[in-house]
């Protein structure tokens, strides 16, 4: 059998579960309380990793997640409570897991001697923990065989030798049995001996010792009252439920509890994982294996409703195993497969994992089905058959549906990005010795697949760079009046077809007379160079540029911030900044929703076809003579509003003689609007973007290309570049794209 694919099977669903063990524990960090949902939040995770890790005999990894799952029980049993240490052993212990994790992805088998170094020197700082809590605690107990701690129950006036472990199975193959009958029993006409005498019947009493702590003296003794108690030690093939039917009679009013032995506990091990994959109760599962009688199950839930009746409310397992009703093992058991029936059929009903490859696949095909039907319907159109022409249009209306579907298929929530900058700031704000508070929201903001892996490392910058060097240590910033705690805040929402990802701070601010001066130093101004503020601020996206005074981990190296804007621009995406001194710094990234297929609006000049991005299309005027501002050129009158245009026929330097009557479709992109001159107006446009290649690379203005229906290559305008060349002072918008 070839287990490769469930093997990285597990390893996807491995690095998911410690991504998630890794948001919960800094939340739990962040609250400074023990939550409890929040632990068996991290302790599914871990049991999950490490008991798949099983199943592939990843020794490694079982043995170190053991450790960390059973600081955890104890943790959720209320016997070790969280702290800063602990919480930070458990962060270092997620690392090292995942250390493990990767390292099976990458396909090594070499031994790693530095990480089973730092893997042997968490399980001691784990093992620290877990030691001092058993040594504080005034119970004895030890761990089962599934890594649990049980406590152990003393039973009054047994020697330690007859002594029986609460969960535990006796040391042979034999079942114990502790009896303590009622006082009144030989009043109500039953004999305890006659129990004993027909539990003969179905087995063999091996040992009995009889507890007499209960007897009063001599001269107080009643002759009807029953003061003994029996610790018994039972062969007999007869299942649990048989064994409790003896006591029938008297099972309401005394106390009996039935440990099975060890090989019957395996034997419910075996028929709990024999049971099919359905939900069911807890109660009815431990039945089902035998573990549980069902007189036992009633009087668990009937102590469980009596309990709630006086507002405590109690898990079923917890009575059941409290009360001697089952064993510790068979109950982790029976939680465990409940739990993995609910996870699977959560995830089936919610998601289904598709390789990515797969779905980029899918996208190509619904970009050539898109293009094969925009030349469908032109060659339809021009047959001049209108049953055929309205046949394509019903067939083009699906494909549009197909597309929508598809690409919604890619879309994902920025929250799980963002939720991995809280590690971030955590570290870099324990390394920089600054309080700071990370505030997320927007995380339902969809984007898709490929520009959230894409925008990754920008966002990586900007966060490094706000907690370096705009946020105040906690002395300045007392000083000035504001929280010792700095705040850092990551925001995204949906604007005009786009995705606004904000990274601001509520820091120092941007220095403007250090920016400048810096960049006088490096060459990039002139010193007598005139700027207005939001020129200074933009000077700190130059190549090379850095106001940092020395070299350190975070930054300094003047490498950073031009890699964002490059990044960013390569996602057809623009960056904006705004800083006001004292308050804080904000920067916007703004990003198309989609890298595939877009809505477009197509124009021409000429013979040259374009593709303006439907969403940034505001309305379509004509330019003549009377609109056109005077003494102002490349400047027009839009009902009152002055609106700056550019010619396309210039910008590309295409031949041909302008029309009379020119088209202007004006567009808008963050706030800002322009005018784009055309010849004609052809109509909306399904267009799936092409890539240019990299000898395209210095065109201005040129965002990519498309395939029209007649089989013509179009270039897609992009229009955020275009905004900002008409919104520079020193811009000749007559100059050619070369």
């Amino acid at each position: 059998m070839n287990l490769e694919p469930a093997l990285q099977t597990y390893i996807a669903e491995s690095l998911e579960q410690l991504e998630e063990m890794e948001r919960v524990l800094l939340e739990l960090e962040d609250d400074g309380e023990q939550s409890q949902d929040k632990l068996d939040e991290i302790f599914r995770a871990a049991h999950t990793i490490k008991g798949s890790a099983g199943l592939f005999g990843l020794d490694d990894i079982v043995e170190f997640t053991h450790g960390v799952e059973s600081l955890l029980d104890l943790m959720r049993e209320g016997k070790v409570k969280s702290s800063e240490d602990i919480i930070s052993l458990l962060i270092s212990s997620r690392d090292h897991i995942n250390a493990l994790v990767e390292k099976l992805a990458a396909g090594d088998e070499e031994e790693n001697e530095s990480l089973k170094s730092e893997g042997n020197t968490l399980s001691k700082r784990l093992q620290h923990f877990i030691d001092e809590a058993l040594g504080k605690d005034e119970v004895s107990g030890e761990e089962d065989a599934a890594g649990s701690l049980v406590e152990a129950e003393v039973i009054p006036g047994v020697s330690p030798v007859e002594r029986m472990e609460h969960g535990e199975a006796v040391e042979n193959e034999n079942w114990h049995i502790s009896l303590r009958f009622p006082p009144d029993v030989l009043r109500e006409g039953m004999d305890p001996l006659s129990f004993l005498y027909y539990l003969e019947t179905i087995g063999t009493i091996n040992h009995i010792v009889t507890l007499d702590e209960a007897l009063p003296s001599a001269n107080e003794m009643d002759v009807e009252t029953c003061y003994l108690g029996f610790e018994i030690n039972f062969k007999s093939d007869a299942d649990k439920e048989t064994i409790e039917d003896v006591f029938e009679f008297v099972r309401d009013e005394s106390f009996i509890r039935i440990i099975p032995p060890r090989s019957r506990i395996a034997f419910y091990l075996e028929l709990l994982d024999a049971l099919p994959d359905t939900e069911m109760r807890l109660g009815d599962m431990l039945q089902m294996c035998g573990s549980l009688t069902s007189a036992e199950l009633e009087r668990a839930l009937a102590m469980q409703k009596t309990m709630r009746e006086k507002s405590v409310d109690l898990p079923l397992g917890n009575i059941i195993v409290e009360a001697g009703m089952t064993e510790t093992p068979v109950l982790n058991a029976a939680i465990a497969k409940q739990s993995k029936v609910r996870e699977n059929t959560f995830r089936e009903k919610q998601s289904v994992r598709v390789d990515a490859e797969k779905l980029d696949e899918l996208i190509n095909l619904v970009g050539e089905l898109v293009i094969a039907g925009a030349g469908t319907a032109l060659n339809a159109g021009a047959s001049g058959n209108t049953v055929l022409t309205e046949s394509v249009s019903s067939l083009n209306g699906l494909v549009e549906q197909v597309r929508d579907s598809a690409l919604r298929l890619r879309m994902v929530q920025v929250g799980a990005t963002f939720t991995r900058f809280r590690r971030v700031v955590r570290d870099v704000s324990l390394e920089l010795g600054k309080d700071i508070d990370l505030i997320i929201t927007g995380a339902e903001t969809e984007l898709d697949k490929t520009v959230i892996e894409k925008i990754a490392d920008p966002l990586m910058h900007l966060v490094r760079n706000s907690m370096d060097h705009g946020i105040e240590p906690s002395d300045l910033r007392l000083a000035q009046g504001k929280s010792s705690t700095g705040m850092l805040k990551l925001n995204a929402y949906h604007d005009s077809g786009s995705v606004v990802i904000e990274v601001s701070d509520d820091g120092a601010g941007l220095n403007k007379e250090k920016i400048k001066q810096k960049a006088i130093e490096k060459g990039i101004i002139e010193e007598d160079q005139v700027l207005d503020d939001q020129d200074i601020y933009n000077l700190i996206f130059a190549a090379g540029f850095s106001t940092a005074d020395s070299v350190s981990n975070l930054s300094g190296r003047g490498v950073g911030m031009d890699v964002v804007k490059s990044n960013i621009a390569a996602l057809r995406g623009t960056v904006e900044l705004e800083s006001t001194p004292g308050k804080g710094s904000k920067f916007s990234i703004r990003l198309p929703l989609t890298l595939a297929i877009i809505d477009g609006f197509q124009v021409a000049v000429n013979e040259a076809s374009f593709v303006i991005p439907l969403d940034m299309v505001l309305e379509c005027v004509e330019l003549d003579e009377f609109n056109e501002v005077a003494n102002k050129p490349n400047y027009m009158n839009l009902r009152g509003e002055v609106l700056p245009f550019i010619r396309l026929r210039n910008l590309f330097s295409l031949s041909g003689q302008p029309l009379r009557r020119e088209n202007v479709v004006v567009v808008q992109y963050g706030g800002k609007k322009a005018g784009l001159v055309v010849d004609d107006l052809i109509g909306e446009f399904q267009t799936v973007i092409k890539p240019l290649g990299e000898i395209f690379n210095h065109l201005q203005g040129v965002g990519g290309s498309t395939i029209l229906g007649s089989g013509e290559v179009a270039l897609i305008l992009d229009v955020p570049g275009l905004i900002q060349q008409m919104s520079a002072p020193d811009i000749s918008r007559t100059a050619t794209a070369a």
